[in-house]
């Protein structure tokens, strides 16, 4: 919101963009970022330990309270140990439950292809009997994986310490292709290698079925909850804190403590209820908060290829 402001060079045009993806952004923030992650976790944890959703709910709501009070500082120490982890054990996991299914890779590749031009709809996956729809829901859900285009990594990579706003962007770039191409590659060939792609069962629960059917005994489940649980209240930090700068620009500092509040209590009810509305809603926030950022970079478009060239030419030397 504060490049839109201040980097554009129509003053009117620039501030009602910032005001309109400051508006989108904060409620958004209840819905990618909160309640559908509290939700997942919980549904996982009730599949895998027969834990409540209300006793998950409660603890996660609190251990989000206490960790954002700190705010970014205390986000950062937190996410900053949990996420390279979470990664590492995550993709374990996953590359075990490949290999112990290594001959099924080819043809689950070809599924893939195939599938995506076809009336089958895998569970989970492309969830319609056409290409439109299929891209359609592909593009929603990669957006809501790794969050391009959407412009909220750039509210986290604002509170780097670094010289070269370039190198700031070249390390956010990674994330994209860690969490894309590798990490959700890596996940659907795990479901569709162990076969449970037509279980009818869905979300965390069909890829817990697939590492359990992966990996000998309890760890393949153990692993995905695990990591679920790291991923889940990592996200959920992190957008509670683009959620609170974007509040913080429409309304100011004062009313930074109340949107904590009433995200902590979004935590728990995301926790106890089923959220069809909720990914509806999130995946309309996700298109309107891409539409003023999307057309903010193209207008300064021409001041990031004059950076980045700089940046390189000064570094070749």
């Amino acid at each position: 919101m504060y490049y839109l402001r201040d980097g554009i060079r129509w003053p009117l045009l620039g501030k009602s963009l910032g005001a309109v993806y400051a508006l989108f952004a904060a409620i958004a923030a209840f819905g990618i970022g909160n309640m559908v992650q509290a939700n997942s976790l919980a549904s996982s944890l009730q599949f895998d330990f027969s834990i409540p959703v209300w006793l998950t709910g409660i603890v996660v709501a609190s251990a989000t309270a206490a960790v954002i009070i700190g705010g970014i500082r205390s986000i950062g120490r937190f996410t900053g140990f949990f996420v390279p982890t979470m990664i590492v054990a995550y993709m374990s996991g996953s590359m075990l439950v490949i290999l112990t299914n290594l001959g099924r890779v080819p043809d689950a590749l070809a599924l893939v292809f195939h599938d995506a031009f076809t009336g089958t709809a895998a569970a989970g996956g492309f969830a319609g009997a056409t290409v439109r729809l299929a891209l359609r829901h592909g593009v929603a859900r990669g957006i809501f994986s790794n969050e391009s285009g959407l412009g909220s990594a750039g509210i986290a990579a604002a509170a780097a310490q670094t010289r070269e706003p370039v190198r700031q962007a070249l390390v956010s770039m990674t994330q994209t292709f860690i969490d894309t191409l590798v990490v959700c590659s890596f996940t659907g060939l795990a479901i569709l290698c162990t076969g449970v792609w037509d279980s009818g069962i869905d979300g965390a629960p069909l890829t817990q079925a697939a590492f359990r059917e992966g990996l000998p005994g309890q760890w393949g489940s153990w692993i995905v909850s695990a990591c679920l649980g790291m991923f889940t209240f990592s996200t959920i930090l992190g957008w509670s804190y683009y959620g609170e700068k974007s509040i913080e620009y429409l309304l100011g500092v004062r009313v930074v403590i109340f949107y904590r509040l009433l995200f902590v209590i979004a935590c728990f009810c995301g926790a106890i209820y089923s959220l069809d509305f909720v990914w509806k809603l999130s995946d309309v926030m996700n298109g309107l908060m891409a539409l003023p950022n999307l057309v903010g970079l193209l207008l300064l478009s021409g001041v990031i290829a004059r950076e980045t060239r700089s940046y390189f030419d000064r570094h070749r030397r």
